[in-house]
Formats: C-alpha cells, sequence, structure tokens
C-alpha cells in the first residue's frame, strides 16, 4: 500500500473515511474521487493523505479520479470550521460546496458547418442558407433564422451532404470587468470610507469592517469602489452576499454600470446548467464577482480577496433547515481563513456587529447622511386607539389622507405590511374551529387570488371549502386579520382609480419578476405599492414619498429577544424607501402601543438612544452579543419516545462553569409535519466554549431512531 487517503463524503457521517491510494494516481488534497461505500460508489474528496505503510488493517480502493476541479485548501478548511461551529456532521457543508456539481457538464452544442459539396437543385433560398452559413457554425435554427428561410430548406441541404453536423464546446467563459471605467463622483463621507476599504486591501491579510449608513446615503457606491480596489489584483475575486433574490437584480444593474460586465449569479433562481457554470468558473478564476445568496459561502474561490455582506443585518442570512448556519458569521470567518477582507453593510446594523465595532474588532466606517440632495424622512405614529380604521377596514384616516394628497401631487404611496396573503387566520363562526394545516400547529393562511389556503410553514395547500370541515356549518369560514392582499383590496376600493400592486414572494416568483416590478414602480407606472418585506429594503423609487407601516407592532409580538431589534431594522427600513430624490419623504407608522421605546426612538430618528437601551438589556440579561445562545430541538412521530429521551438528555446536562440549560418544554409550534417537537435554550458566557459543550451534551445520550435531534447555535428562530 503507497499511501492512505482520507475521503470525506457529502452525506450525514461523522468523519472522513480511509481508503487505499492505487499506485500511480497520485492523488492531492481538494481531488474529487469515486470511492466504495457499501454497495454503492460515492462521489467524495480527499481530505488527508498520509503513508500506508505498515498499514495493519484492510482498506478498500478508491475506484477512480473525477474530473472536476479540485477544492481549494481554503474551502476544505472552511467546511471542517463550519461543522464544528455549527456542532453538526463535516458532510452537510462539503455537499454545499459541491452543490454546483449536481447537474452534469452542459453537452456540446450541435452546429451546422458546410463541407464544400454543391447542392443538387440551386434555389434563391438555399442560397440565402449557404451564404449565411459561410466561414460560421450555427445550429439548425440559427442557420434558418440568419437566412430568413424555413427549417426544412436547412434540413434538405443537410440530408444531401452540403452542411454537416459539428459538435463545439459551449462558451463557459464569463465577461470580465472593465476597470478602467470611471467610477461615480462621491461625497467626502463616501470617498473617506473607499480610502480606508483601499487601506485593508494594500495591508492584505484578514481584516474586518462594518460600512454603517443611513437609508440612502450610498453604501453601495462604496462598496462598489472597494470591489475595483480588490479586482486591482488579476487574480482577485470578490463575493458579495444579498438576503433577497429581488435585490439581487439591483446590484446586478448597479455593478453592470460601473464594470460594464453583469457579475455571476448564485441563487435558488439560477438553472443547474448555469449553476454548473458558475462553480467551474469561481474554480478557474475566472468568475472575477460572485453577487448570490447565502449559500454562496461555500463556492471554491480561488483567490478570494473581499467578502462583502450587504444588509448584514437581515435575518434571512439565518439558514435554519439542513445545515443551520448564520452566513453574516461564517462570511467573517471565511475571510478569516482566506486571509481577505470582509465588510459587513447595513443602514440598521445588528447588535452584534455594532458591539464588534465599539470594541475595535471592526473597522467602523459610519456614513450620517443621504448622499445628494435628499434628506431622511419625517417619521410619524398614527395612534390606532385614537383614530382608529372603520370597523372592517386597516388603512386610519390619517393614513388615507395622506396618502390622497401623495397621489394628488402625482406622487408615489407604499403601504408595507410583512404578511403574506389575504388573512393569516380562517375561522369558522359557528364553532369557532380555526383552519390548520394537517399534522401541524401552523394556521392556514388565505390566499384570495388563488382562492386557496396555504401553509406557509410547510407549503401545504387547499382549495378553500365552502363547509367548515369541523361542524359542516356553510358559509361560515371568515377571514381574521389583513395580509398584503387584503390590503390591496382595501386600497383599491378608496382610491378606485390608482394603479394598485403587490409585491411579495406570492406575486414575484423570481428574480426576473422581481426586475420587471421594480422597473415599472421606478418608471411611475404604479401609485401604490402593497408590499412585504421583499420591497422594504435596497430598492431606490424616485417618485415614492409617503410610506406608510399598516401593522408597526407585529414583530414585537411574541417571545422572541430580538423582536424590539428587528421592529426597528424592519421599519426604518421600509420608511427608508421614501423621499431618495429630491422630493421630500414622509412615513407614517400605525401603531397600538406609540409610547413603546422602539415606536419612539423610530419618531425621534434616534437610533443611538435604541440601540443603548437595547444593549443595557441584552447586557443584564447575558444575551447577545453579551452571552452566547444555542437551542436543541428534538422532535418524533411518537410523543412518548420524545419525553423519554428529552429526558434523559436533561439527566445528563454536563456540569460546566458559566452555562445555563432551561427546558426541556413544548415548543411553541409543537407539531410539524406529524412529529411531535420539544426544546432546550441554553444560555453561556462569552468565554465558554459552547460548541464544545453542546457536542458533549449530545454524544451523553442515545437518540432513538424515530428521534431527529438538531443543534441551532446563536438561534434567531424560537419556535
Amino acid at each position: 500500500m503507497s499511501r492512505i487517503a482520507s475521503v470525506l463524503l457529502p452525506m450525514p457521517l461523522p468523519e472522513a473515511f480511509d481508503y487505499a491510494e492505487p499506485e500511480g494516481m497520485d492523488l492531492s488534497l481538494g481531488d474529487h474521487v469515486a470511492v466504495p461505500l457499501g454497495p454503492r460508489v460515492i462521489r467524495g474528496v480527499v481530505t488527508a493523505l498520509r503513508d500506508g505503510t505498515g498499514g495493519n488493517r484492510p482498506l478498500k480502493v478508491i475506484q477512480g479520479r473525477v474530473d472536476d476541479p479540485p477544492l481549494p485548501p481554503g474551502v476544505l478548511a472552511f467546511v471542517e470550521w463550519a461543522a464544528r461551529y455549527s456542532v453538526d456532521l463535516p458532510g452537510f457543508p462539503l455537499a454545499m460546496a459541491l452543490r454546483g456539481l449536481r447537474h452534469p457538464p452542459a453537452k456540446p452544442d450541435k452546429v451546422l458547418v458546410l463541407t464544400g459539396t454543391q447542392p443538387a437543385r440551386v434555389t434563391p433560398a438555399r442560397l440565402k442558407v449557404l451564404a449565411a452559413a459561410e466561414g460560421v457554425k450555427l445550429s439548425n435554427s440559427a442557420l434558418a433564422s440568419a437566412a430568413g428561410v424555413s427549417a426544412g430548406v436547412v434540413k434538405g441541404l443537410v440530408d444531401e451532404g452540403v452542411l454537416a453536423v459539428d459538435f463545439v464546446e459551449p462558451d463557459r467563459g464569463l465577461p470580465q470587468p472593465d476597470l478602467s471605467l470611471p467610477p461615480r463622483e462621491l461625497n467626502p463621507g463616501q470617498a473617506a470610507c473607499v480610502e480606508v476599504l483601499k487601506e485593508m486591501l494594500d495591508t492584505g491579510g484578514f481584516q474586518a469592517a462594518l460600512l454603517d449608513g443611513v437609508t440612502g446615503s450610498g453604501k453601495t457606491e462604496v462598496y462598489l469602489e472597494g470591489v475595483a480596489a480588490a479586482l486591482q489584483d488579476p487574480q482577485a475575486q470578490v463575493l458579495i452576499l444579498l438576503p433577497e433574490i429581488a435585490l439581487t437584480q439591483a446590484v446586478l444593474s448597479r455593478f453592470e454600470q460601473r464594470f460594464g460586465a453583469r457579475p455571476a449569479e448564485w441563487h435558488s433562481g439560477v438553472s443547474p446548467p448555469r449553476r454548473r457554470q458558475v462553480w467551474e468558473a469561481v474554480a478557474s478564476g475566472n468568475a472575477r464577482i460572485v453577487v448570490g445568496a447565502r449559500s454562496a459561502l461555500f463556492l471554491p474561490f480561488k483567490k478570494l480577496r473581499l467578502i462583502v455582506v450587504d444588509e448584514e443585518h437581515d435575518s434571512s442570512f439565518k439558514q435554519e433547515e439542513g445545515f443551520i448556519y448564520q452566513a453574516r458569521d461564517l462570511a467573517v470567518a471565511r475571510a478569516k481563513i482566506e486571509g481577505a477582507s470582509v465588510m459587513l453593510a447595513s443602514a440598521t446594523p445588528s447588535l452584534e456587529s455594532l458591539f464588534n465595532a465599539q470594541a475595535g474588532r471592526y473597522r467602523w466606517l459610519r456614513l450620517s447622511a443621504r448622499h445628494g440632495a435628499a434628506q431622511l424622512p419625517d417619521i410619524g405614529l398614527v395612534d390606532m386607539r385614537q383614530t382608529p380604521p372603520e370597523p372592517g377596514r386597516w388603512l386610519s384616516p390619517p393614513l388615507i389622507k395622506a396618502m390622497a394628497v401623495t397621489l394628488q401631487r402625482g406622487e408615489q404611496a407604499m403601504l408595507f405590511l410583512n404578511r403574506r396573503g389575504y388573512a393569516p387566520l380562517v375561522l369558522c363562526k359557528a364553532c369557532g374551529e380555526k383552519m390548520k394545516s394537517p399534522d401541524t400547529d401552523s394556521w392556514l393562511v388565505e390566499h384570495r387570488y388563488t382562492g386557496r389556503l396555504v401553509c406557509h410553514l410547510t407549503g401545504f395547500s387547499m382549495k378553500k371549502p365552502e363547509t367548515c370541515p369541523h361542524c359542516g356549518a356553510k358559509d361560515s369560514l371568515v377571514s381574521i386579520g389583513p395580509g398584503v392582499e387584503r390590503v390591496e383590496e382595501e386600497a383599491r376600493h378608496i382610491f378606485p382609480d390608482a394603479r394598485v400592486a403587490v409585491f411579495s414572494s406570492d406575486t414575484v416568483m423570481d428574480a426576473e419578476a422581481a426586475k420587471a416590478l421594480v422597473a415599472t414602480m421606478a418608471a411611475g407606472e404604479i401609485d401604490i405599492l402593497v408590499a412585504t418585506q421583499a420591497a422594504a429594503k435596497g430598492h431606490n423609487f424616485p417618485n415614492l414619498t409617503l410610506v406608510g407601516v399598516v401593522d408597526a407592532d407585529l414583530s414585537l409580538r411574541g417571545g422572541d429577544l430580538r423582536a424590539g431589534e428587528r421592529t426597528f431594522q424592519l421599519l426604518a427600513q421600509a420608511a427608508g424607501r421614501a423621499g431618495r430624490h429630491e422630493k421630500p419623504g414622509r412615513a407614517l407608522l400605525q401603531t397600538y402601543s406609540p409610547d413603546h421605546a422602539v415606536m419612539q426612538a423610530l419618531a425621534a430618528q434616534d437610533r443611538d438612544a435604541f440601540i443603548e437601551a437595547e444593549m443595557g438589556m441584552r447586557q443584564d440579561a447575558g444575551l447577545p452579543p453579551f452571552g452566547r445562545l444555542a437551542a436543541v430541538i428534538a422532535s418524533g412521530p411518537d410523543g412518548a419516545a420524545l419525553d423519554a429521551y428529552v429526558e434523559a438528555l436533561a439527566a445528563v446536562i454536563p456540569n460546566a462553569e458559566g452555562v445555563e440549560v432551561f427546558g426541556p418544554a413544548d415548543a411553541p409550534l409543537a407539531l410539524v409535519r406529524g412529529r411531535r417537537r420539544k426544546r432546550f435554550l441554553v444560555r453561556a458566557e462569552r468565554n465558554v466554549d459552547l460548541q464544545g459543550f453542546m457536542a458533549a451534551w449530545r454524544a451523553r445520550a442515545k437518540v432513538p431512531n424515530s428521534v431527529r435531534v438538531t443543534i441551532d447555535i446563536d438561534p434567531y428562530s424560537f419556535l
């Protein structure tokens, strides 16, 4: 035996497996190999190589090398780090790193070429084909189109041997950024931030910065110039992470204007063949700029110099299913492993990032004013106890009046409600039964556009019944509460001549639809936009001067420790859509709690006061960023077996200084897809090895086959 290769498989396995390397294979770290696992042959990645001389155990032999670009050392180190940090199996992050290879390589394109043989019969149409085919290679349909003839004419020439079929490799190149194009003019604040970024890049090595700028201050222009500086190195690559596909299109356009070429995209809306093409271009170094969702962190960058996390506060960066991770935190870790710079950008930074900036761990770059002549919008509170809507309505008289004035001026209004569908709850007025998803505690949301009731947790969907499934009463099901569809209905009723549209994930199904709706709004072809958070950040609508928040208290409800922070961030971002150009903007927040600290801070536009109060509360309670949290979620179809397991787990909690464990308790959503759910919550001091504690604890109790256990480090969801 020459060498032993440790091969990590993209499967739920605890470690890499050892295999014998065949003579002459000459493997390297990161190579893709095919290895036997039971009766199957699996793709894996070589993570270690060592001398096999003197080995005393027989090993299965690697069957072959897979001809794909090897994973760079930085990716291998990142995969291992991410697994340890998340207290999960390393095969899960490896599967994410290999996601782009799930689709086979693009097949060669079939084209037609002239053979030199003359046609037996010459017609005007055939002469056009011969002229169009001279010196080029085109597909059948492309050649027919170029010649202006039918496909049958081309086929006839193929049958006669005048044209022959050839195969060419598809163009896998990506357009390269043009660094000679001039940047936009920057104001002094932006220019100062760019100079700091350039200094970071010139110094080299790992450095982190927080770009903290109010809405409309020009943060994108700052990091565009940071990208330009990073790309002065001809081999450097840059990653831009965004929380929403809808935002991707706007940012791509900005990059195209600045560099003359669109960056590579990486998100769920990208087709599998294109995803493989991007993966290979990243591995080869040909993809210089990548704009993508959180999973782009696992791409095999050859020389990563800069990572930008835009809207770094956004909870969408938290992956809640499968391999659980916080992309903002992993972006910092990836930059450290690669020796790259990382910049976190937001108008409402997370308390964790602000804490690191205050402590000097991050460079703190601040933009306190909007770019150009634009001013921050005035924010007013509408006390719904004093001026309630009409019965069965959701828009208050002050908001309706402000909308009327806005529309009379020829300006646009946005009604913001972060709730999809028509109504969040449907119940029977005869028996009180609430419509729920089968085997799940989640309420069914009415979607009146489609006439269906939908579970946003499991995806279950059913046609809205005419009778109550519980008591059989006819026409007894009533809609409770508003969603964006219901607000749109009300807006159309009040302003029948206004052009009204809805911007949510139900109406904007993919990136192209988002791009089209944003363009329509920006062109002034919509008067009232009813929107969820999909439109509340990152978009720039020149004629939008009024934002009305329909239910400002919505995200304050529940037991989420980040409720105040999230509400402040979301509403500040939504209000920030107004008045981004010369016309002044205004935001009205409908609230039943106008005296709440969050509402008062928003109305006064005093972010610092809110942060100071929130930080004080977190510090007193030992909560992030002053402490650390982890959750254990156990689920199973058998309630008795689940109870027995969590009781056994509670009995073996390790003794550790600075750690508190709460639970087990029923999860707020105690039943999902037929599985009962129990939760533990762990709070630890910052100096505690929380991952080590969680791994040791989990290992102390055997998990029954019917029970599934998930560990969530730094949880964002408490359901």
